[in-house]
């Protein structure tokens, strides 16, 4: 048992232990002298063995002394050390205090926390909290990222066709090839320069050092990677990347294509793709070709190298269309390519006839990551030939209706200034002319001789979804029906 440290018990002991042992014993007759004397020698020698004995346990005391004059001591120290954590702990109580009641421009509380208890319900019964009801029964809408290319005399084509597409919170960029003339591109250049709705979002960018772009080259695909890296660099929230030609048109609005998309798994890439190479075995896997684009100032058509190859073994072709929506996710394993997929295969695809027809199609389906993630269709209407030459037929009125009952949301290919452009736009887009955008929900502007209602600019997350949704509902609905969806995966 520890003693309790006081002056008066150090003390106490202290004189215990000075004071002489003087004790007579009982059996003792005290009127013996010489048996007194006797007894005082043992007396004495008892004593100085007891203080002996005693010599540890006044060491004990006297560290004990020596504590408790250091304890007197410094006893103003340790009294004043609570001080510190009471006034530090004050000082950040103020400070968040001071935080919870500042507010924002809008009204609302800049701290967090605040944030989320404010917006709680203030009763704590049972039958309250079985009452919760959501903010808001529509997802948030996604964002996509285009990438429009042309060659020559498409400038202005590639002007209409990204005012058809336009929408505040999505992400373009454009791209004239190198053997359009300095004339077309600086034109263009100029028009997404100025352009007051471009101007206000900044979310057009044009790649001004033009690329040279063979179609059947591989340097349409490293065209494409470049818009990615573009897009990935400039940073912001995009969630599909959708790769289209000057001769591409959509048949929907973009609040038509976003509120459908709202509604997907963000993973989801889009590609028309197949393993069964049949002809294209001999025709584009097996011959060596190379593409002068990539080495020549001017535009040339591919050639072939005497000697052939046989189809790889470390890998599965596959092939499919040029045209394709892409997850982000994906992009971002085509460009960073982790597990060197992306990179090795795009090296093999450098020597192969129209590799834009196969390169991404077989990375995602040979990557265990994606593979799971393909929907079997480019979404486009097009027109081909039976069996398909290498390039689709031009569509004219002849095809309106078959472009509206197709339901995808993209068509190709067109001539500038068909009429069916015109038509399209009247019909299918609610556009007043090919020089402005097409409206939507953020569109407040009137309509007044022809003016553009998107140069007045509201909310812009509002959407306002019409037959157009409901069509391309319906065709994305298909694809990923039980029958069709994973049964066509990378097949």
């Amino acid at each position: 048992m520890v003693e309790d440290l006081t002056l008066s018990n150090v003390k106490s002991h202290l004189t215990r232990f000075l004071e002489p042992t003087t004790h007579t014993p009982k059996s003792l007759n005290s009127h013996s002298h010489s048996n007194a004397q006797t007894i005082s020698k043992h007396n004495v020698i008892d004593n100085i063995k007891v203080r002996l004995f005693q010599i540890p346990k006044i060491n004990r005391i006297m560290k004990k002394l020596r504590s408790y004059y250091m304890h007197l001591k410094h006893q103003h120290t340790i009294e004043r050390k609570w001080i510190y954590p009471l006034a530090v702990g004050s000082i950040i109580s103020l400070f968040l205090l001071f935080l919870a009641t500042l507010t924002s421009p809008d009204g609302t509380p800049l701290l967090p926390l605040y944030r989320y208890y404010a917006s709680a319900p203030a009763s704590v019964f049972v039958e309250d909290k079985l009452r919760s009801i959501p903010v808001s029964t529509l997802p948030p809408p996604p964002r996509f990222a285009y990438l429009i290319s042309g060659s020559k005399h498409d400038g202005a084509m590639l002007k209409r066709t990204l005012l058809a597409l336009y929408h505040p919170i999505n992400r373009y960029v454009i791209h004239l090839d190198a053997e359009s003339s300095p004339e077309e591109r600086l034109e263009l250049h100029q028009f997404v320069k100025n352009h007051p709705v471009f101007m206000k979002f900044g979310n057009v960018a044009m790649i001004t050092k033009a690329n040279l772009v063979t179609y059947r080259g591989p340097t349409m695909v490293a065209n494409t990677l470049h818009a990615a890296a573009i897009l990935l660099k400039e940073g912001g929230h995009w969630d599909w990347f959708i790769n289209l030609s000057a001769s591409d048109y959509p048949l929907v609005t973009q609040d038509d294509l976003l509120h459908t998309f709202s509604y997907l798994p963000r993973d989801l890439n889009f590609l028309d793709h197949t393993s069964k190479l049949r002809w294209k075995e001999s025709h584009r896997a097996k011959p060596v070709i190379v593409d002068p684009g990539l080495y020549m100032t001017k535009k040339s058509d591919v050639f072939w190298i005497t000697q052939r190859r046989s189809v790889p073994t470390s890998f599965k072709l596959f092939t499919g269309s040029a045209w394709m929506v892409l997850s982000r996710p994906f992009i971002d394993f085509c460009i960073w390519g982790w597990d060197n997929l992306p990179r090795t295969t795009l090296m093999y695809y450098t020597n192969f006839i129209s590799s834009p027809e196969g390169y991404f199609h077989t990375v995602v389906c040979n990557s265990q990551q994606f593979q799971n993630t393909t929907v079997n269709s480019d979404l486009h209407f097009i027109s081909w030939d039976d069996p398909p030459k290498q390039h689709p037929h031009y569509l004219t009125i002849n095809h309106m209706q078959k472009m509206i009952d197709s339901n995808a949301p993209f068509a190709r290919k067109f001539h500038q200034d068909d009429p069916v452009l015109d038509r399209i736009d009247s019909e299918l887009l609610d556009r007043v002319g090919p020089d402005v955008i097409v409206p939507g929900g953020w569109c407040v502007g009137d309509r007044v001789n022809g003016s553009d209602p998107c140069l007045v600019v509201g909310d812009v997350t509002v959407l306002r979804p019409g037959l157009g949704a409901k069509r391309v509902g319906e065709f994305i609905s298909l694809l990923l029906s039980r029958g069709r969806f994973r049964g066509r995966q990378c097949k």
